[in-house]
């Protein structure tokens, strides 16, 4: 009997994370607590959908694009919010969706160029720090799972600092939207490095092609 992919248990998942994301964009202009739900939820069904993918054996290109896309288009809805309410910083939210979508799209299209069948599938042979980041599932989650807190924080933040803590009298979404900053600023600075390095294999891809191209036309 034909496998039906689109109804693999990952993908399902992510279907609901797609509904989810987009019930948060809805609400974020009137229910914040409930936008920020919708949203955190949507991002935890993200570490489930890989484990559930292994567990039944229905990894699929398109599991893997979706969840792709899924993660681009949520962290670009909430950065579009951003610029609104903090009007002062747009500029550094627009640079962030910029290195966001470039990198990912370039490596992306670097990967099937040299056959690989994820953005995520490194070669042992490739920059160091991404071999790191996308083999090690501890840092890969911590910098994903900070990355979308701070920003889902400064959201919160615009309509309230969160529970005040006695000790510091300070709100606790203010003081957890400052400890994962550095973490956020970091996980940029991956992708610029990942945008790197995708673009130096898609060059050395590049001149092989050439260089073949003019052994040929000699032979």
């Amino acid at each position: 009997m034909e496998e039906n992919v689109y109804l693999f248990v990952p993908n399902l998942i992510g279907y609901v994370r797609v509904v989810l994301a987009l019930a948060s964009f809805y609400f974020m202009p009137s229910n914040h607590v409930l936008a920020a739900t919708l949203y955190l939820l949507s991002g935890f069904l993200d570490a489930l959908d890989g484990h559930a993918a292994r567990y039944f054996n229905q990894c699929s290109r398109l599991g893997a694009l979706l969840d792709m896309v899924t993660d681009r288009f949520t962290t670009m809805g909430l950065l579009a919010t951003l610029c609104y309410l903090y009007p002062s910083y747009m500029f550094f939210f627009q640079l962030s969706m910029v290195i966001d979508i470039v990198s990912h799209w370039i490596h992306t299209q670097s990967s099937l160029i040299k056959g690989s069948t994820s953005h995520k599938v490194i070669d042992l042979s490739a920059n160091p720090i991404l071999r790191h980041y996308y083999h090690n599932k501890v840092i890969l989650f911590t910098m994903c799972a900070a990355n979308e807190l701070f920003y889902c924080l400064l959201y919160l933040c615009h309509f309230t600092c969160g529970p005040v803590l006695p000790l510091f009298n300070v709100g606790l979404w203010t003081v957890l939207a400052v400890l994962t900053c550095p973490l956020a600023i970091v996980k940029s600075g991956i992708s610029v490095v990942q945008l790197w390095a995708a673009c130096e294999n898609v060059v050395t891809i590049d001149v092989a092609e050439r260089q073949q191209a003019r052994r040929n036309k000699a032979d």
